[in-house]
């Protein structure tokens, strides 16, 4: 069925973490009831080969495996963005067969390559549209230090209709939406914490891992600030932040290992997560999640 992509982008993007077996190859059905949960849920568009995916550890075979994967269990109840990233042609690689598999939309990962340039980029974003065929395009930029010009000479590369910000300067946010097309969708991609903040400058919607866990309180702090309703949205998301906090320790590398601790707690196990992330919580880590999910009554499902 067709989905306003737009009214999506301005949503939840859910960013689904990589299940592993025990012997940390892929296993992709440990996702159902997360996806169908996150779905009911409300969940706007969920997101496969994101950095809570564990994208970087993941070979470019494995992320076209759960590129497909994933658009099976969706099975067009919702939208699919899905992850693009790597080397020229590995990500122009995950761009055919993610259009292939039936993604809505692509996220472009801002290339780590120590040798970036803006206008390269240009260049890297324009191979990857081709090869898709010309699927819609949210940039995922974590680094605004390469300038406003250059962001907006970015978002006019045809096809780019959204743009994930994750730093944490609402005030070069507002510079760039005020620079850019007003047809480009800002989302918020620093997930609910800072979602109220940048939302105060103009984006709309937020990424989120723990839509993974709790997709409820994701859902409901969306509709607060939808609403404008910020004391209600910033209450929300005070009940939350303890995950948010364990997630951020040891220079963000406890970032997916805090939802797939999670995730085991409620008996919905996707492994461990690979190096150079940290596995597992230490003792500390571990007792802060523990106090988190008891105090929001986050239990193990029940065996089906």
């Amino acid at each position: 069925m067709p989905h306003d992509l737009d009214q999506a982008l301005k949503g939840i993007s859910g960013i689904l973490v990589t299940p592993y077996d025990d012997a940390g190859d892929l296993a992709p059905a440990r996702l159902v009831p997360i996806i169908d949960r996150a779905i009911t849920a409300g969940v706007h568009m969920p997101v496969v080969n994101g950095n809570t995916g564990e994208f970087y550890a993941l070979t470019t075979e494995e992320a076209c495996t759960m590129a497909q994967e994933v658009a099976g269990m969706i099975a067009g109840r919702a939208p699919m963005l899905a992850g693009i990233g790597r080397g020229i042609r590995d990500a122009c690689r995950l761009a055919r067969v993610s259009a292939d598999a039936g993604a809505s939309a692509l996220m472009i990962h801002q290339p780590p390559d120590p040798f970036v340039s803006p206008r390269g980029t240009v260049d890297y974003i324009k191979a990857i549209a081709q090869a898709s065929g010309g699927l819609p395009m949210m940039l995922y930029l974590r680094n605004d230090a390469i300038g406003t010009q250059a962001i907006a000479d970015l978002c006019a590369v045809p096809g780019v209709k959204g743009v994930k910000w994750a730093t944490p300067n609402p005030l070069k946010l507002a510079e760039a939406i005020a620079a850019c097309d007003p047809g480009i969708t800002w989302v918020g991609g620093l997930a609910e914490v800072w979602a109220p903040p940048l939302y105060a400058v103009g984006a709309r919607g937020f990424t989120s891992g723990l839509i993974n866990v709790w997709p409820e309180r994701s859902v409901a702090i969306h509709a607060a600030l939808d609403a404008g309703d910020y004391p209600a949205a910033n209450a929300l998301i005070a009940d939350m932040r303890a995950f948010e906090d364990i997630r951020a320790e040891e220079l963000n590398g406890t970032n997916v290992t805090g939802v797939k601790a999670a995730l085991q707690a409620l008996g919905l196990d996707c492994g461990a997560t690979r190096p150079p992330s940290a596995w597992p919580l230490d003792d500390s880590q571990q007792a802060k999640l523990g106090a988190f999910l008891t105090a929001n009554g986050l239990k193990a499902r029940d065996p089906a």
